[in-house]
């Protein structure tokens, strides 16, 4: 069956995990106290250059020693300079950081029934797709003078059920959103045949992807001794943005309304991308 055509690719990677029955640093046997999932955009014609663009950048960076791109193994000088090579891309970038110390133990039987049992990841990834579906409607009417087909790849991880996610998306496109909530994904330049997952070392966009969800990662994991907002500050350029602002945009914090719950240190990145908290 031919593949449809379209207009641009969003390659999706995550760090962190979406367990939520022990979560550090409550628990010191749990899983990650944040799940970061991020997107990049690219145009399709540029699709067949990302094997070009990562190769520059780990030619620039001396990371040749195999054909696969691992941040997490990176220095950091390694890092920063791998944020900066691909901050100079015509890409854009979604993320969304969940922190989980409020979920622990949460379990929400209604999202379960229409996410499956990996409701919490499916959850985040609409966040995710809410956003960079407007962004590329936006930007394809305006451009295109129509809307745009997206193309879909998951860096694929276990415990994971794609078909899952796609039977998400369907089951909210049939419930419908009400008129007035601008966040929804936008179907109108989806399809389903276009999304796909694979290991993320078969393809270069995934890898790229990886440097946008490890940065940020990185930035807010202020428990790890790599702990750093440079790799993620170095991103701004290709960080989404609407009118402006890239708060809630190229940039989500979930839950929006967190304040005490974070410490200073993890409210550092936010602050960079435009949010504003009321207590110290």
């Amino acid at each position: 069956m031919r593949v449809p055509e379209y207009d641009y690719v969003l390659f999706i990677d995550e760090a962190g995990d979406d367990g939520l029955k022990r979560v550090m640093p409550i628990d010191s046997q749990g899983s990650s106290e944040w799940l970061v999932i991020s997107g990049l955009l690219v145009r399709s014609e540029d699709e067949g250059k990302c094997r070009d663009w990562l190769d520059h950048i780990r030619n620039n960076i001396d990371a040749t020693q195999s054909g696969v791109l691992h941040y997490r193994k990176l220095s950091l000088t390694k890092r920063r300079r791998a944020a900066e090579l691909l901050a100079d891309l015509p890409v854009r970038s979604f993320t969304v950081c969940s922190n989980k110390k409020n979920m622990r133990g949460y379990n929400n039987p209604r999202a379960a029934e229409a996410g499956g049992k990996q409701w919490f990841y499916n959850w985040i990834v609409r966040i995710l797709m809410e956003r960079a579906t407007n962004f590329c409607l936006q930007n394809s009417m305006r451009k295109l003078g129509r809307p745009a087909k997206m193309k879909v790849l998951f860096s694929a991880r276990g415990g994971h059920s794609y078909g899952q996610t796609k039977a998400y998306w369907e089951l909210l496109r049939a419930k419908g959103t009400p008129y007035l909530n601008r966040n929804q994904i936008k179907f109108e330049v989806l399809n389903y045949r276009l999304v796909d997952y694979v290991p993320h070392y078969l393809h270069a966009g995934l890898q790229l992807a990886d440097i946008c969800a490890s940065a940020f990662y990185q930035a807010i994991d202020v428990q790890s001794r790599n702990w750093s907002t440079d790799c993620a500050i170095n991103l701004r350029p290709i960080v989404a943005s609407s009118k402006g602002s890239t708060a809630d945009v190229g940039l989500v914090l979930q839950p929006h309304w967190i304040d005490k719950g974070l410490s200073m240190d993890q409210k550092k990145i936010f602050r960079h991308y435009g949010y504003k908290f009321y207590t110290t």
